[in-house]
């Protein structure tokens, strides 16, 4: 037992002194590799949406019920709209909002992107008056709420009746939004109400069915879209709202920005992908402004799109997501990208081990075969009188010849290459011979002219 111990101890030593380059190798090639791969998404995810009673809210609720499904937790937190949640997403206090198309330039929006539009909002002027009027000019002076501070909608709003020349100080524009906004224009304390929101949105419901208040068809709208690029054209269709009472009684023009989902660019890939998913399952489908499949979509150029968002509406979502849960497809996408380039080093690397070691092995036993012809070729030299007598003293020979011996009988070599080692003892008999020979022959040739 021993013995076999010490011949396994024997090939183990000789192994780990010859893959100890091929393990560092490995894991240098380890350690790139892991400069590539992602961490693990985070389990939970803030989105700052908008006012509890807006579509923002609702369809955040729809989100985080589909995130919820693969173990992801989607905190909603509230807002007063637009500009509370780009300050939120610079502030790092979210990861994902939602923002108004056409609110600020993209040079105010550093570190932050798009994963795309996820619904038009339609720009809703709700009039009080038997009068309907057909422009925004045709407000001049009166009682206007342009939304809350700070919100997408007064953004926008003031944006379109600068365009107007309706900005000035002597305009009376109120900061007010919402349901409560909707209550005072029913009360009759607001001329005119500036509403941006999807046509599920609550407050769009409550002011299409209040009586005395109609919604004003832009006239000039091919005009505004040309002029504000984020805009687009929807029609409200005669009867669309109420076919008994044929409400609107006409065709109405509609101006309309979109629903962004904004993202901090530090959001984890994974995480988009899922987001996007969550879009298109909520909004893919048809409805009263749009086709099925129109979106999610790029379609306001004011926000960069993540390079993410960009691979998914070129070619879907990633091949394992397609297949796998999601929890799985992460771990799997994260060990294949650790796992390639390792198996790419590994296989030759094992193909190679074997021949080095052996090459590490047979190079000890070369070594004395070297000294061994060398110490031949002096012997015969110096017999066969080609070298001249007294170069070298005959019992150094032996000398040489004993300490390659001794040599060979110290070398640690594993029992697969030990015919090599007998096979050296062999030749090393056999020059001791040659020696031998020679000195009883004691006849030592005069020089070669």
């Amino acid at each position: 037992m021993g013995v076999r111990l010490q011949a396994w101890w024997i090939s183990l030593r000789e192994w780990l002194a010859t893959g100890w380059p091929l393990v560092l190798i490995i894991a240098l090639g380890f350690w790139g590799a892991l400069q590539f791969v992602e961490p693990a998404p985070p389990r939970h995810l803030v989105l700052s949406t908008g006012g509890e009673d807006g579509a923002y809210h609702a369809f955040a609720k729809r989100y985080q019920e589909i995130l919820a499904r693969d173990g992801i937790t989607l905190e909603l937190r509230p807002s007063n709209g637009t500009g509370e949640n780009l300050e939120r997403l610079q502030r790092g206090e979210a990861q994902v909002g939602f923002v108004q198309g056409g609110v600020l330039p993209a040079a105010d929006l550093e570190g932050l992107y798009t994963i795309g539009s996820a619904f038009y909002e339609p720009i809703w002027v709700f009039v009080r008056g038997r009068r309907l009027p057909d422009r925004l000019t045709r407000l001049d002076g009166r009682r206007i709420a342009v939304g809350q501070e700070g919100s997408g909608v007064q953004a926008l709003a003031q944006q379109l009746l600068a365009a107007n020349e309706l900005e000035g100080a002597g305009q009376r524009l109120i900061p007010l939004g919402g349901l409560k906004a909707a209550e005072e224009l029913q009360q009759g304390r607001l001329d005119a109400l500036f509403v941006i929101a999807a046509p599920e949105a609550p407050v769009v419901q409550v002011l299409l069915r209040s009586p005395g208040i109609q919604v004003m068809s832009f006239s000039q709208a091919e005009a505004y879209r040309r002029q504000f690029p984020f805009l687009s054209r929807l029609t409200l269709p005669e009867g669309g709202v109420d076919l008994v009472r044929n409400y609107p009684r006409k065709d109405t023009q509609l101006l309309a920005a979109t629903a962004n989902l904004v993202i901090r660019e530090d959001l984890h890939p994974a995480l988009q992908t899922l987001l996007l998913a969550a879009l298109r399952e909520v909004h893919g489908g048809s409805g009263f402004f749009q086709g099925r499949g129109e979106f999610p979509a790029y379609k306001d150029s004011s926000f960069l799109l993540a390079p993410v968002a960009e691979r998914f509406y070129a070619s879907g979502p990633p091949f394992l997501q397609r297949y796998m849960p999601f929890w799985l497809a992460v771990l799997v996408d994260r060990f294949l990208v650790l796992a390639l380039p390792l198996f790419a080093l590994l296989f030759p690397l094992l193909r190679l081990a074997p021949a080095l070691y052996s090459w590490r092995i047979r190079s000890r036993i070369c070594r004395h075969y070297g000294e061994l012809k060398f110490l031949e070729s002096d012997i015969l030299a110096h017999y066969d009188g080609s070298r001249p007598q007294g170069a070298e003293a005959p019992g150094a020979f032996r000398s040489r010849l004993d300490a390659i011996e001794a040599a060979a009988n110290r070398l640690s070599i594993p029992v697969s290459f030990a015919d090599l080692l007998y096979t050296l003892r062999e030749h090393i008999n056999l020059v001791r011979k040659t020696l031998d020979r020679h000195e009883r022959q004691g006849q030592v040739l005069p020089p070669q002219p």
